[in-house]
């Protein structure tokens, strides 16, 4: 496992793994979510976008996470390993909402854009919680066709974070 992608549903933990897996196998992590967004949560443009993402993915040893489709086969063509984060609509929704309070508390700045969740933008219409309601059932459908398009890359489906948790302890152990 060198070149490592940590996908699933929005707030199910993927940066939080992705920096757990980086730091037991000491390779570079990134978070898509840092290439993608920019100050006023403004997206990156496409084709700079997906620079930004080739220049992550360019070495040989990487740890990345995110969805982002339009990067996608950039990505997961030159990843050897796939963990997925397929866990019950409860548990991501927990999750993506309890996460979601803490930064609007704590004014937490995000990525190098410094952008900070509000509670504007916790309920308004652009809702990473609505988001992650209202798109689980799709995400939970289309994925297994989406990495069925990988076959040479190794899957780690994990359905629960106690299963998580048993993984990441056993990761690296010689």
């Amino acid at each position: 496992m060198n070149r490592i992608v940590v996908i699933g549903t929005s707030g199910s933990g993927k940066t939080t793994l992705a920096k757990q897996i980086a730091a037991r196998l000491q390779l570079p992590h990134q978070e898509l979510d840092d290439l993608h967004w920019n100050a006023d949560w403004q997206e990156t443009p496409l084709s700079e976008f997906r620079e930004r993402v080739s220049e992550a993915i360019r070495s040989d040893q990487w740890v990345i996470d995110g969805n982002y489709s339009k990067v996608r086969d950039l990505i997961w063509t030159r990843a050897d390993t796939i963990v997925w984060l397929d866990y019950a609509r409860w548990v991501v929704m927990w999750r993506v909402i309890t996460r979601t309070l803490r930064r609007v508390i704590t004014r937490e700045s995000l990525w190098r854009s410094g952008n900070v969740e509000t509670l504007e933008k916790m309920f308004g219409r652009d809702s990473v919680i609505v988001w992650a309601w209202t798109t689980y059932e799709r995400r939970k459908g289309e994925t297994p066709r989406l990495l069925a398009q990988y076959p040479q890359v190794r899957v780690i489906r994990l359905t629960h974070p106690d299963e998580t948790k048993r993984w990441i302890e056993e990761l690296g152990k010689v």
